[in-house]
């Protein structure tokens, strides 16, 4: 993380952790998710730049979307699979000036860069960590696209398109979600502005829960080789191309869509308690005793108290709705509304 950018976070009375950021307590953070609008420094993601003649073939030919059909000013959400078709990594991706940006848990970022960069042979290409020179900023909110208007930015106005400003791009992730990729040295002043112009400052457990309404998962350190893209809606969410060639883990992708044999979704859910859930630990149901039958992918504070999730869990458990943290007598998990619709089986 740039020290520069840190420095005036802490200045602005942020506290930074290995889990994020904060300026109140996250449970005052989340409550302004619910009640206006929020502007989060997203510390917690890493980024990569992936630069150079050949930077769009090598990217498709290892990631589950279509990186040829990224416009200049779109988005997409993709994933990093290991050849069994399991995620290493959930990706943001667009375009920029000077090649693709990639982002990813930061907690991960170091290895994945790694992992991409093992690929590259005699490709004309060139990865490397882009977190030093660009901040990410995420706003959250019915009041977003205003906020951002009297920051004297622009709003994308479709999903998952980009709009430019000058050096920053700011990404529309769906109506109430947006990030904002700003280069280091202006990043302070964009925040500035965003919080004059009414936005409340808030932390990584404001934005977390904002992505977990919103239904868009991310892969973290804890939770990688878990799970198949669709076990994770990135079909639905659109990070996954079913008419591009290979990449690794297709096949099992694909198999899974067109056999019929995914058994496991994710799902959106409410955790009773005071005790912050991880992310990974295990569910339980009456139908599968003893044995796991889902895990959690992320978790929040809830503004109400307890804690919002994105759990994925046997399709059979979610239909059944007994499902228990932890044990098969820990808390029962409450079924929340996701922003889209499950295919049927």
């Amino acid at each position: 993380m740039n020290t520069l950018w840190t420095e005036f976070l802490v200045r602005e009375g942020a506290t930074l952790e290995d889990s994020g950021i904060c300026f109140e307590t996250p449970e005052t953070e989340v409550r302004a998710v619910e009640s206006g609008t929020v502007v989060v420094p997203l510390v917690h993601l890493g980024l990569i730049r992936s630069a150079g003649d050949d930077s769009v073939n090598f990217l498709h030919n290892l990631l589950s979307n279509d990186v040829k059909k990224l416009g200049p000013l779109a988005a997409q959400w993709s994933s990093f699979n290991t050849p069994k078709g399991r995620m290493l990594a959930s990706l943001l991706l667009w375009n920029d000036a000077t090649g693709q940006m990639i982002a990813a848990s930061a907690d991960i970022q170091p290895t994945l860069q790694k992992k991409l960069s093992m690929y590259v042979l005699r490709s004309k290409v060139k990865v490397a960590d882009a977190t030093a020179d660009t901040a990410l900023i995420g706003v959250s909110g019915a009041s977003a696209d205003a906020a951002l208007a009297n920051a004297g930015l622009t709003a994308p106005v479709a999903p998952m398109s980009q709009s430019v400003t000058g050096e920053l791009r700011c990404i529309r992730l769906d109506q109430r979600n947006l990030v904002i990729a700003v280069p280091i040295a202006t990043a302070p002043e964009v925040f500035a502005k965003l919080v004059a112009s009414g936005a409340a400052r808030a932390g990584t457990a404001a934005w977390q829960l904002a992505m977990i309404r919103a239904g868009l998962p991310l892969i973290t350190a804890t939770t990688q080789e878990e799970f198949v893209a669709q076990m994770l809606n990135f079909e639905v969410i659109g990070g996954v191309s079913f008419n591009k060639g290979c990449y690794p883990g297709q096949e099992i992708v694909a198999r899974t869509q067109y056999l019929g044999k995914l058994k496991k979704r994710m799902y959106r859910v409410h955790v009773p308690g005071e005790a912050s859930p991880a992310a990974g630990s295990d569910l339980f149901t009456p139908e599968f005793g003893n044995q796991s039958a889902g895990k959690l992918v992320n978790v929040a504070p809830a503004p109400a108290g307890g804690f919002e999730a994105l759990a994925v869990m046997q399709t059979s458990s979610a239909e059944a709705g007994e499902v228990h943290l932890g044990s098969p007598q820990g808390p029962r998990l409450q079924f929340l509304e996701l922003p889209y619709v499950l295919p049927e089986k």
